[in-house]
């Protein structure tokens, strides 16, 4: 299973960044997929996600009302705004184990390489 995550780059604060993460419609299928972050020094951290409809989304409060989650068959995108240096991080998607996973990590499954957000200041 293989997880493409991009989009990620060095962007300014209140700026925008979309992220993506592709894979096959198979891996995806009936799956929830979620987006977790890690800060140098710092614990994985869990960001959204989205359940396998797309009906059920959940969101840190970190990012609540400035990330949103969405996906169609072969990929799951975060788009990002009004992004602060305290959002600088590796940002990871993951399959879940469920069609809805939440927020823990041990519930998911696949996950992809990471693509670096770095928000200046």
């Amino acid at each position: 299973v293989q997880l493409q995550a991009s989009g990620g780059g060095l962007v300014q604060a209140g700026g925008s960044l979309r992220l993506s993460c592709v894979a096959s419609a198979r891996t995806f299928s009936n799956n929830a997929v979620g987006w977790f972050r890690q800060a140098p020094g710092k614990e994985r951290e869990f960001v959204a996600t989205i359940a396998w409809r797309g009906s059920t989304t959940d969101y840190a409060d970190s990012v609540k009302g400035r990330f949103t989650i969405s996906r169609d068959n072969v990929a799951v995108y975060l788009q990002m705004h009004s992004l602060k240096p305290e959002d600088t991080a590796v940002y990871y998607c993951a399959v879940g184990l469920k069609s809805y996973s939440g927020r823990a990590a041990r519930d998911y499954r696949y996950w992809g390489q990471g693509t670096q957000v770095t928000v200046s200041s």
